[in-house]
């Protein structure tokens, strides 16, 4: 398909038919329109109009008479006729009624102004509205892809000045901000790098959950290093027709070549990256566009300063090709913080908003166990609007906390309507959690207790902190788990003799922990340490899949069924021996409807004489 034309032959093609249609105005419309203001008529008529006193004005050429005479409706009108030889004309418009003026009827054009007004004037508002409708395909186009565009990449290029971000505005990812500091330098000093013959790093790939800050890492490092920074996501590269991408490849690189030194940075680079399957009739577009991109890293001099920043959450779906040295070198982890990650992105964010003098961020940190950056980042924002709805001119502790209830469970639902009956439930259901946890040595402490409902479905829970992160979970924790999600079911049985739906998130929890316990921990006494199962998408949820017949998955449910069993009764042995507490907690729980870990410790541990 012929996607270009020649300009000259397409401005020549405009010009010739502009220059017709002005031929045509002239020949044509012109004389149509001057024809128009001039009736003719016969001389009989001429005559008539005379001797009724309705002509003012006479000419008399040498061929045409031409006149005004009153129209039907009043108006003054020109007409013409030819001439006659009437010896008694004169005289006889002498006698007319009305007075006859020997003046000019019809006066011949200037030669310019028919010259203007023919040719000068069409062709100037021909170009206006030429101009007028070009300005307007412009605008629309602009819009819509087209032929000429689709070899273009759509690269955002930015400045230091327009992204304003450096390693000061990144926190929690230190490992990951130490492997890109070397990029940096030699962005800075490359002579110090090519003194002893060291090339830069072509590449470097950044993987990791959504929300880690991959996208802030790659600008922190085109703001460090004050460079040109190109941003693409990898889905801009697809194109509907085939070679569209491999052609936006190409002029990507060859903008970053012209702009060197530069970083390249193309987000969700697995859009085009996956692994070839070799299939015929497959994407060839996107395996075109994977080819370009291989092609192009190939032969771009890492001596000029073009570094390739790449980042994705599906590390394991990308080309072998793509990910061999001298294209993506390096491969920087992303991941979720720890806990003094956690505390230092909470100081970060916090710069932004006004805060009271004394904020504890470690109790947020420690209450936010596995969240990212963006998460963290959220909680910040949502404490902020929360005190700007309490009419407080700073956050405050309290803010935080509750900013964190939110972006866990979600809004607190004020006018849900919960009948007695069910509030006890819930209020028996969520103590049952909290004594089950509290009674285990291998359990995480208490933190909060509250049976007011939350927009995301839970009607209550039951917040347990750790007082430190953890990176390992033993087999003895895990059965601690299990017995504290049991505990909330087994108060329903021993206190109402009855089960309800509220344990519906527990259960599927417990079961979800007891058969990774089995099928990938290795803590199971009938398999050992027998994987059977695997994980793909590690950063996006661990979907996980059998790798075991049929027989053995028998086996296994059998043995997480086991599992939950065991734990079940244990949570239903502890409550029992705590009865009068269990009793206590729930009706304290009913009357203030949300309490504190240390409320409910005082309340365990209190002994009445």
């Amino acid at each position: 398909m012929k996607m270009e034309k020649n300009p000259k032959k397409s401005l020549m093609y405009y010009i010739i038919i502009g220059f017709l249609l002005i031929f045509v105005f002239n020949a044509v419309i012109s004389p149509m329109i001057r024809n128009q203001q001039i009736k003719s008529t016969s001389y009989s008529y001429f005559l008539e109009q005379i001797d009724a006193g309705n002509v003012s004005e006479v000419e008399i050429q040498d061929q045409q008479i031409f006149f005004v005479a009153d129209d039907e409706d009043g108006s003054k009108q020109i007409y013409s006729t030819g001439k006659m030889d009437d010896p008694n004309l004169t005289e006889r418009m002498y006698n007319s009624e009305s007075e006859i003026a020997f003046t000019s009827v019809y006066e011949e054009s200037d030669p310019l102004l028919d010259f203007f007004f023919s040719w000068i004037l069409p062709i100037v508002l021909l170009m206006v509205i030429w101009n007028v409708f070009m300005k307007g395909m412009n605008k629309r186009m602009s819009n819509m892809p087209n032929a000429m565009s689709f070899g273009k990449n759509n690269a955002k290029i930015y400045v230091k000045s327009q992204t304003g971000k450096t390693f000061s505005d990144v926190a929690g990812q230190d490992e990951a901000k130490e492997a890109l500091v070397e990029i940096v330098d030699f962005l800075h000093n490359p002579q110090k790098y090519a003194e002893i013959g060291a090339n830069l790093p072509k590449g470097a790939l950044l993987v990791g959950p959504p929300g880690t800050g991959k996208t802030l890492l790659a600008q922190a490092v085109a703001g460090e290093a004050n460079v040109p920074f190109f941003s693409i996501s990898g889905s801009e590269f697809v194109e509907m027709f085939v070679g569209m991408g491999a052609a936006k490849v190409r002029d990507l690189f060859k903008q970053a070549n012209e702009k060197a030194p530069c970083i390249v940075f193309i987000d969700e680079i697995d859009t085009i990256g996956k692994k070839r399957d070799g299939n015929i009739g497959g994407n060839d577009e996107r395996e075109q566009t994977l080819n370009q991109l291989l092609t192009e890293m190939d032969g771009f001099d890492g001596k000029k300063g073009v570094v390739i920043l790449a980042a994705t959450n599906r590390p394991e779906s990308l080309d072998p090709a793509l990910l061999r040295p001298g294209r993506f070198d390096r491969r920087i982890p992303a991941e979720l913080p720890d806990l003094g990650g956690r505390e230092a992105i909470l100081k970060v964010h916090a710069c932004k908003v006004k805060t009271e003098k004394y904020i504890d961020y470690n109790a947020i940190a420690r209450a936010t166990a596995g969240a990212s950056g963006a998460e963290l980042a959220n909680i910040i924002n949502e404490a902020a609007l929360r005190a700007v709805r309490n009419g407080r001119k700073a956050v405050s502790q309290s803010d935080l906390e509750e900013s964190v209830e939110v972006v866990i469970a979600g809004y607190q639902r004020k006018n849900a309507v919960i009948s007695p009956k069910e509030k006890e439930i819930i209020a028996y259901h969520e103590i049952g959690h909290a004594l089950v946890a509290a009674k285990q040595q291998n359990s995480a402490p208490v933190h909060k207790i509250t049976i007011i409902p939350r927009t995301s479905g839970a009607l209550g829970y039951t917040m347990q902190v750790d007082q430190e992160d953890k990176v390992l979970i033993s087999r003895e924790e895990a059965l601690a788990r299990i017995a504290t999600l049991t505990g909330g079911r087994s108060a329903e049985e021993l206190i109402f003799n009855t089960c309800t739906t509220g344990a519906s998130n527990d259960i599927e929890q417990a079961t979800k922990l007891a058969r990774a316990m089995v099928t990938r921990y290795g803590m199971s006494s009938s398999f050992d340490m027998m994987a059977l199962e695997t994980v793909t998408n590690q950063y996006l949820g661990g979907d996980a899949s059998l790798a075991c017949s049929s027989e053995t998955a028998a086996k296994i449910d059998e043995e997480v069924n086991a599992l939950i069993k065991n734990a079940h009764e244990k949570a239903v042995r502890i409550l029992s021996e705590n009865m009068d507490k269990l009793h206590e907690l729930a009706h304290y729980l009913l009357e203030k409807e949300t309490i504190t870990g240390e409320e409910f410790m005082n309340i365990l541990n209190e002994v009445h004489v």
